[in-house]
């Protein structure tokens, strides 16, 4: 199953989704981003929408939409801001991950830092989290805290990546932390400031950054699940795009120390082509693809557990509906 990219793809006759519960709200982040990257330099506004419209699951946005309506929420408008600015800075992310791993392929088409160089694509994944914050900030200390501290994560996320990149003793552990925040980050304040905007008690915004937090580990699981099971033309980028840049993806962490194969081409400065392949095999042909699958599995599992703590709703229901759409996505 695969999530819709956009609120575009929802049809009166498609069967119903997590996404149509939020449909008009989604719709109106659409807009707001368009906005946003609006500028009176042509080519920042170009590069920006041309990642921002190549698809984009909206995962993030929805997740505090669905959350604020969950809790009781009314008026989306500030939501809707919110939901806009970090879809900005996970697209910023993106503009900087393609210069600092030499992407040349972003969702299926050549990378903006492929089409424009790295420049241009730095200053625009600067633009991106300026214009985020410039929305972000005309909200409460609170809540301005919890972004900012979404940011600081994916930084620090980054520089632990680079650190445990082709290392030989990375650990479960250490690929938890990663992912957390690199991941994780915007998932679990998504959440939490929906619930706060809702006015939820603080209790209950803990528990949706909580479970924003499962959901965000589970997302990242099955997209490492999913570089090694491709195929491209689905997930939008070549099939074992970890293993050469020496990422350390949760398949290739758990058989490091049992399959020579994936330890072999995760250390290699510049594995070739058959040096992947063999370790994909090796991965495929192994139980470590199931065993990423059922510590995805778990992670969801907890942010049910945590989004029972809302009433019972069909925003509710939408919830679990996008927790397993999350584990459950092909691409």
């Amino acid at each position: 199953m695969t999530l819709p990219s956009t609120v575009s793809t929802l049809r009166p006759d498609a069967p119903p989704t997590p996404l149509a519960l939020v449909a008009d709200d989604l719709a109106r982040v659409e807009t707001r981003i368009r906005e946003l990257v609006a500028s009176r330099e042509t080519r920042l506004s170009e590069v920006a929408g041309e990642l921002i419209g190549s698809g984009g699951k909206r995962v993030r946005p929805a997740l505090s939409l669905l959350v604020f309506r969950a809790a009781g929420g009314d008026d989306a408008t500030d939501v809707i801001d919110i939901g806009a600015a970090l879809e900005l800075i996970h697209s910023a992310t993106l503009l900087h991950d393609d210069i600092l791993d030499s992407g040349m392929t972003r969702r299926g088409r050549p990378s903006p830092l492929a089409r424009h160089g790295v420049g241009l694509t730095l200053v625009t994944g600067d633009f991106l989290f300026s214009k985020a914050f410039g929305v972000a900030g005309r909200f409460d200390a609170m809540v301005v805290g919890w972004a900012t501290d979404a940011c600081i994560q994916l930084c620090e996320g980054e520089i632990l990546q680079q650190r445990f990149r082709r290392n030989p003793d990375v650990q479960l552990a250490d690929y938890l932390e990663v992912a957390e925040a690199k991941t994780a980050s915007l998932f679990s304040q998504a959440a939490r400031i929906g619930a706060h905007l809702a006015g939820a008690d603080p209790a209950l915004v803990h528990a949706m950054y909580r479970a924003g937090y499962e959901v965000g580990l589970g997302f990242q699981m099955v997209d490492d699940l999913l570089d090694v099971l491709g195929p491209p033309e689905v997930i939008g980028k070549p099939v074992g795009s970890d293993l050469r840049e020496g990422s350390p993806a949760l398949p290739t962490v758990l058989a490091l120390p049992h399959l020579p194969a994936v330890r072999a081409a995760f250390l290699a400065e510049e594995p070739d082509a058959l040096s992947v392949e063999r370790a994909l095999d090796a991965l495929r042909g192994s139980t470590v693809l199931d065993e990423v699958r059922r510590i995805a599995e778990e992670r969801i599992r907890s942010a049910r557990a945590e989004l029972d703590r809302l009433p019972p709703s069909a925003f509710r229901d939408g919830l679990h509906q996008l927790a397993d759409l999350v584990l459950e996505r092909t691409a």
